[in-house]
């Protein structure tokens, strides 16, 4: 899994069936240290996150499964919202 932040949402009139009734959010992946990394992607959100929120992800096939339907195109999927985070060195 990896870190994100929501940092909008994605508006569609027309979607394939298996996301009918789903919310797509706009998702910057994070490193380790919470800085961002990489572009920014659209992922699947049943967790009713909102924007601002630090939250871990899936991507590729273990994604699709956070929908019911067995076929379907979710190639990113919001699997869970961070409430707290405890950083601590190792020397």
């Amino acid at each position: 899994m990896k870190f994100g932040k929501i940092i909008g949402r994605v508006v569609s009139t027309q979607k394939v069936e298996s996301f009918e009734g789903l919310k797509l959010v706009l998702v910057q992946p994070l490193n380790e240290k919470l800085d961002p990394a990489g572009d920014a992607i659209v992922a699947v959100d049943t967790l009713q996150s909102d924007i601002g929120q630090i939250i871990y992800y899936e991507t590729s096939k273990e994604a699709s499964r956070i929908i019911e339907k067995e076929m379907n195109p979710c190639d990113a999927a919001v699997m869970g919202i961070v409430d707290d985070i405890n950083l601590t060195s190792r020397k």
